[in-house]
């Protein structure tokens, strides 16, 4: 018989103890450690493991002409960098009832209609309710190979049988294997489990995705390692009360990081949404307070964001400070650099509050000089003008510096019909025609030219 080896494995960062102890040594979280009993291999899974270990030159691996599976959705072969890569494995994460499976399912749809085999194995539904679901999408009558289980044993044998070119498995923290005898979801089940399925698609040279939880912090649920061990990781998120869905990649070896997919959630599914850029703006006719547009690039995509502000008189103590697709710490260093080098010494007695329209967030630097000027909209209750845009980063001193992708970023404003932008003042100022370019050097000189009188 086989040895049994018993791990005390923290479900939180998967770090390994022999014994147990209150709080783990990994992270520091108390109550985490759980007991996992693991079997150690045998003779026969070491000697398959140890088969075809003889290197290969370089100059003699042949790679196919087409390398990517296009999806026929086209933000989503964006997000992956033109379209799934065979051999690979992509992490979908998001909340519960985002739109994983709705998207997944809409995907392996489209790719079997197109004469691929796909084969879509759900462990959180049975195969009824995926039909019902994908009639919902316009599937009903598809090719697409179904399958309900939640044993990897199980899975990997259906696999070999079918030899699919997309393997999706919904979700990877409800697979279970033989050789554990720990709960389905621990991070020594989530381990082996991916890891099996991992070399699954290696040795078949088919395109494996799975859905992967999140955490009450928004993070992937289980080990750490399991994001190391795929080839891209994708994000699907939104807001609760918004029908538009945002897909990001944080992780891609085959395509650049942080591009931006956009969907909207319709009756009939998943939609895409082609022109993002008027998606986030609002079509009010007249402007107010508060309010000023700048353009962030999400990856390959300039996106044209509109920045509200709201300021008031405290009714407290300690002035509030609430953010919503607005990164706090850099909503109160601009407050800082407005109190001190603009003059806008009331702010100290005024809530603030800054969000983006649409439920995007915005992270990058180059939207300092929009929410700057809109909070300097808002105090002094002067609007800018609709027309207007503002690029650039705030320094603390005040200035205003350039920014990266400055040309796409502007020509993308001038498509959407703005007649004047904001940037930092250059030695070569940059010219578009139809765009009036206003070139500013300080946060207090972008404030005087853009509110209205």
């Amino acid at each position: 018989m086989p040895k049994l080896k018993s791990f005390f494995i923290c479900q939180q960062c998967g770090y390994q103890a022999v014994k147990w102890s209150g709080r783990c040594q990994g992270c520091d979280a108390w109550s985490t450690l759980v007991e996992e009993v693991a079997e150690e291999p045998s003779r026969a899974a070491a000697a398959l493991r140890a088969e075809d270990v003889r290197p290969t030159a370089l100059a003699d691996v042949t790679v196919e002409a087409s390398l990517r599976i296009r999806t026929s959705i086209g933000e989503l072969d964006r997000v992956l960098g033109g379209g799934l890569v065979p051999g690979s494995a992509t992490l979908l994460g998001g909340e519960p009832g985002i739109g994983k499976s709705t998207l997944l399912l809409w995907m392996a749809g489209r790719l079997s209609a197109s004469g691929l085999r796909v084969l879509y194995v759900s462990g959180e539904e049975s195969i009824r309710q995926t039909k019902l679901r994908a009639m919902r999408l316009g599937l009903g009558e598809s090719s697409l190979q179904l399958l309900a289980q939640t044993q990897l044993e199980a899975i990997i044998e259906a696999a070999r049988q079918t030899a699919p070119q997309v393997l999706i498995v919904d979700s990877v923290q409800v697979l279970e294997a033989e050789v554990l005898s720990s709960a389905p979801g621990s991070i020594g089940q989530i381990r082996a489990c991916a890891h099996a399925l991992i070399h699954l698609a290696k040795r078949s040279h088919c395109a494996l995705l799975l859905v992967g939880h999140v955490t009450k912090d928004g993070s992937l649920a289980g080990p750490k390692v399991l994001e190391h061990m795929v080839d891209t990781v994708l994000y699907f998120e939104g807001e609760a009360t918004s029908g538009f869905r945002l897909l990001r990649t944080t992780k891609n070896r085959f395509g650049a990081t942080y591009e931006l997919g956009i969907f909207h959630m319709a009756a009939e599914g998943l939609v895409e949404v082609t022109n993002p850029s008027e998606l986030f703006l609002s079509d009010r006719q007249e402007p107010l307070p508060g309010c000023m547009v700048t353009v962030s690039v999400e990856g390959s995509r300039p996106l044209l964001v509109e920045i509200q502000a709201l300021t008031a008189p405290c009714s407290f103590g300690v002035p509030r400070r609430k953010t919503s697709g607005v990164e706090y710490n850099r909503l109160a260093m601009l407050l800082a650099v407005l109190e001190r080098r603009v003059g806008l010494k009331s702010l100290g007695q005024q809530d603030v509050f800054a969000s983006s329209l649409g439920g995007v967030r915005v992270t990058e630097p180059a939207s300092d000089l929009a929410i700057a000027i809109a909070i300097a909209s808002s105090l002094k209750e002067r609007p800018a003008s609709q027309g207007d845009v503002a690029i650039g980063e705030v320094g603390l001193t005040g200035e205003v510096r350039p920014v990266l992708n400055l040309a796409q970023r502007l020509h993308e404003a001038k498509r959407v019909g703005f007649r004047r932008c904001l940037i930092a003042a250059t030695k070569s100022p940059m010219r578009v025609d139809g765009l009036e370019i206003v070139g500013v050097r300080t946060v207090q000189d972008a404030i005087a030219k853009a509110l209205v009188l």
